[in-house]
């Protein structure tokens, strides 16, 4: 099921003031995007089972010293990731998703890790299962991905939204690496997003559970629904937190919020999950602009 006309119309609504918005303030994007990079990174190597929290990734980030040990291995996968990140937010605009483009990102994320699998497909004899699937065998990987390349470049009456979803459920399912797989298909959302004039988005270790049903949807009906609803929220939420600072609005935490205006704590926060509100996290904590208006019946 395709993404109603309502959210579309909502999410179109929010583009054009994003867009009018962001004339001369190229400056503040860069910022935000910079600035999220950290949450970015944590979200997606927790989704993968990494130990580290959000504070130790920041510190990661910035060369400090965290005060436990943690392995190598997390250190570079946290590293490696911000790198691609900060990438693609040029790369984006210089060319359409690519294989090529799909084997540089790997090789960023992968390399100096395990520099034998960085930057390419699984080749025979590398199987892999996630859970109770698995993955198509290595001969068929290069075959399926230009498929489902050529889908995402091809169809240009589907709405944008339910193409990313697929293209992202048809690549898991492909699960076309010996490793990196979850954290490369949700940069490739990111890129897509960017390429068409969208922010980046993050996909939350917190909803995970609505993540990893959507591909147990559709492995087993074809049901594109939940991924949609994940990547619809996501970047609604992304738009209302640049809208917020690109109206230079003083922005508060929503527990503030709620007390300022006498409001359920339960009802607004509910409402923020939902996004029927123009909340947006930041390092977990939700926030809003002092100046938002509630409507009635919200």
């Amino acid at each position: 099921m395709a993404i109603t006309n309502p959210i579309k119309k909502r999410i179109q609504a929010l583009k054009s003031e994003y867009d009018t918005l962001r004339k001369g303030k190229e400056s503040l994007l860069v910022i935000l995007d910079e600035a999220a990079v950290p949450e970015s990174v944590y979200n997606s190597n927790a989704i993968e089972n990494s130990t580290l929290t959000l504070k130790e990734t920041e510190k990661i980030l910035l060369d400090m010293e965290v005060s436990r040990d943690v392995s190598l291995r997390e250190v570079y996968e946290a590293k490696n990731l911000a790198q691609v990140f900060s990438y693609i937010r040029n790369k984006s605009q210089e060319t359409e998703i690519n294989k090529e483009v799909i084997l540089l990102l790997h090789q960023m994320l992968i390399g100096g890790i395990s520099d034998n699998i960085a930057g390419r497909f699984r080749k025979v004899g590398e199987y892999v299962r996630v859970g109770t699937h698995v993955a198509p065998a290595p001969e068929q990987v290069e075959r399926m991905i230009e498929g489902i390349l050529v889908e995402y470049t091809s169809n240009l009456s589907v709405y944008f939204l339910d193409k990313i979803a697929k293209f992202h459920l048809d690549f898991e399912i492909t699960h076309p690496f010996c490793d990196g797989n979850g954290r490369i298909g949700r940069v490739l959302s990111c890129f897509q997003l960017q390429r068409l004039g969208f922010p980046m988005i993050i996909i939350r270790n917190r909803e995970k559970k609505d993540y990893y049903k959507s591909f147990g949807d559709y492995r087993d009906s074809k049901n594109t629904k939940t991924m949609e609803k994940v990547l619809a929220l996501a970047l609604t939420e992304s738009l209302h937190k640049r809208i917020a600072y690109l109206k230079g609005e003083k922005i508060i935490t929503l527990a503030d919020y709620t007390k300022k205006h006498g409001k359920s704590a339960s009802a607004l926060l509910n409402a923020a999950r939902r996004q029927n509100i123009s909340a947006f996290r930041e390092k977990g904590v939700w926030k809003i602009s002092e100046k938002f208006k509630l409507e009635i019946g919200k």
